[in-house]
């Protein structure tokens, strides 16, 4: 990381800027500087066991790779995990606020744990890899596979709401730009994380590309090369394109949580380029990704 900035005004931390002992990635929304969303990634090492408190927030335990045993309230879950983001959808294990839980692994492996503040409890919910909803967003090079195993249809949730994206090399996700920092009848408040995997290629690490526009004077501002563990914080703007450069692959864990009354996703399309949007039904599906039965979003 020589050469990079750990954190810009703008929301951006590179990899292990957040790191401690035991975290790979921790920001707590008072560290981001907002109320609800945060994410911590957990770096589990063979045998060991660590026990932490959600407190006031929810949880969603994803494995980015490995294998989990979970302890939540004296109950026992075991996580199967993958071999990495991009061996397709994991199973996941949410958990409420108020709840003690313990994690371990005996081979060792990375665990992400997306969150939010929480009103009220409700009850743990294991998610099967196969139950996780999967669909294809976009169209030609627009495409992108979705992993919707936090969103709100998908998930009794409070105020979290999280899915994972896979994009081919060289294609666009996150666009047409859109924002959701108003809410409204058509749109929801929702502060947005993003955490990024790349694809490594024959000669070393790859990257990506993160756009996020103001919508107004002073707003988030950003055109920032993302890497393997690095982390992007939106507080507001039009976000997008997330570009993956040609030859790697880039995956993304969305987190969101906001102000409203109703846990829901209402986003506005930058009106530059909604128009987008109309030519996915004359594209085909990029080949990478097409699965029977996906639908165009």
């Amino acid at each position: 990381m020589t050469g990079r900035q750990t954190m810009t005004s703008d929301g951006f931390y590179a990899a292990g800027s957040t790191s401690d002992e035991i975290w790979d990635v921790k920001i707590e929304p008072a560290d981001a500087g907002w109320v609800y969303s945060g994410i911590r990634v957990l770096r589990a090492l063979p045998g060991l066991e660590r026990t932490f408190a959600t407190a006031e927030s929810e949880y969603i335990l994803v494995p980015l790779n490995g294998a989990f045993e979970v302890v939540v309230d004296r109950e026992s879950y075991s996580l199967t995990g993958r071999d990495g983001v991009f061996s397709g959808a994991t199973d996941t294990l949410y958990v409420p606020r108020g709840s003690t839980v313990t994690i371990s692994s005996a081979r060792g492996g990375r665990l992400a744990l997306p969150n939010a503040k929480a009103r009220t409890r409700k009850p743990v919910r294991y998610t099967a890899a196969a139950d996780v909803p999967t669909s294809v967003r976009g169209a030609g090079s627009m495409s992108r596979r979705i992993f919707d195993f936090g969103g709100v249809d998908a998930l009794d949730a409070d105020r979290l709401i999280a899915c994972e994206v896979i994009t081919p090399g060289g294609n666009w996700s996150s666009y047409p730009a859109h924002k959701h920092e108003v809410e409204s009848e058509h749109e929801s408040q929702l502060e947005e994380i993003y955490y990024y995997e790349i694809q490594d290629g024959p000669g070393g690490p790859g990257s990506a590309f993160q756009r996020i526009s103001p919508t107004s004077a002073g707003g988030a501002d950003l055109l920032e090369e993302v890497r393997s563990g690095d982390t992007v914080l939106i507080p507001s703007g039009w976000h997008g394109p997330t570009m993956a450069a040609p030859g790697f692959d880039l995956y993304y864990l969305n987190v969101m949580a906001g102000s409203g009354a109703q846990r829901r996703w209402l986003i506005t399309d930058d009106p530059n380029t909604s128009w987008v949007r109309e030519t996915w039904s004359s594209l085909p599906v990029d080949e990478r990704l097409a699965m029977p039965a996906d639908a165009r979003l």
